[in-house]
């Protein structure tokens, strides 16, 4: 009877450690969500795209640079430029063109979705369909101790550690900057924030760099551990929007809460239930909050969270 329980709790730490670091990427997707949101109050379906673009153009520095590491910071300024420039190029004159329509707060939505197809089809014609392998330096084995093997391995532990220092240096700036106030007043109310000497445009762009910066870091982490193809980061965009509508859109705490809460969520449904709902229980899960608790966990209704 020991026996099978010290089995059965090696099960649940295993389980546990394993949702925490899937959690960890969403966690990364949820936060260049919120970024954007917070920002410009425009969900960006294109983040996938965005990331997969960065993602491939880490790859290939890999194969001049021969540094994991340093093609991961290569990913990071290719994520950031490339946000910038959907923003600057696409989203800001699209806002422009449709202010004051009835098409103001869908089109901008749309859009996204169009630049993630767009982004799709030129990753296709550059880099092909088939699955190529970003490899990692740090090994997929779990740690042993003693006799005892877990499956959680330094890939696992380098994405939890990454995805805390990213968050943590977004909550950082965000809260106790000038460039964090100016990011919520510019998306809160943009033209007081013009009488304000606040240039909205320029730090527009800012968010979707730091956005599009958040993303290629998820991108980058997560796929040593898989393949990458232009639409490997799909699932990912999928469960990085139901952390943080979770976690709450306007709150960068929230989206780390939810992207751990979801990952762990996942990871005992594929443990005990089995891959084939875990899919439609992301749906299941985002239907549920938004019943309970529209807002999200940390979101609050008529004001921003942190």
């Amino acid at each position: 009877m020991l026996h099978i329980w010290g089995i059965e709790m090696k099960t649940i730490l295993e389980t546990l450690l394993i949702g925490v670091s899937s959690g960890s990427i969403y966690s990364l997707m949820a936060l260049a969500l919120v970024l954007v949101w917070r920002s410009t109050r425009v969900v960006n379906f294109a983040q996938a795209g965005q990331a997969i673009i960065s993602t491939y153009i880490g790859y290939e520095s890999m194969k001049h640079l021969h540094s994991y590491w340093y093609s991961v910071l290569v990913a990071i300024v290719a994520g950031a430029i490339l946000g910038a420039a959907v923003e600057a190029f696409v989203m800001r004159p699209l806002a422009k063109r449709v202010r004051g329509s009835a098409a103001a707060d869908i089109a901008p939505v749309i859009a996204t979705l169009g630049i993630l197809g767009l982004i799709r089809g030129v990753a296709g014609l550059i880099w092909g369909n088939t699955f190529v392998q970003y490899t990692s330096p740090l090994s997929g084995k779990g740690y042993t101790f003693g006799s005892t093997t877990i499956q959680f391995s330094p890939q696992n532990a380098a994405i939890v550690i990454g995805a805390a220092l990213v968050m943590a240096a977004f909550a950082i700036i965000f809260n106790f900057t000038k460039l964090g106030l100016a990011l919520r007043a510019s998306s809160f109310q943009p033209e007081i924030s013009r009488l304000a000497g606040i240039r909205v445009d320029r730090i527009r762009v800012i968010g979707w760099a730091c956005a599009g910066a958040a993303g290629a870091v998820a991108g980058a982490l997560v796929t040593p551990t898989a393949y990458l193809s232009p639409n490997s980061l799909d699932l990912l965009l999928v469960s990085g929007f139901v952390a943080a509508v979770i976690g709450g859109l306007d709150s960068l705490v929230g989206a780390g809460i939810g992207g751990v809460v979801l990952g762990i969520g996942f990871a005992f449904i594929l443990q005990y239930i089995g891959a084939s709902v875990t899919f439609l229980a992301a749906f299941i899960i985002l239907i549920f909050v938004l019943l309970v608790k529209p807002a999200g966990i940390m979101g609050k209704s008529g004001g921003r969270s942190a």
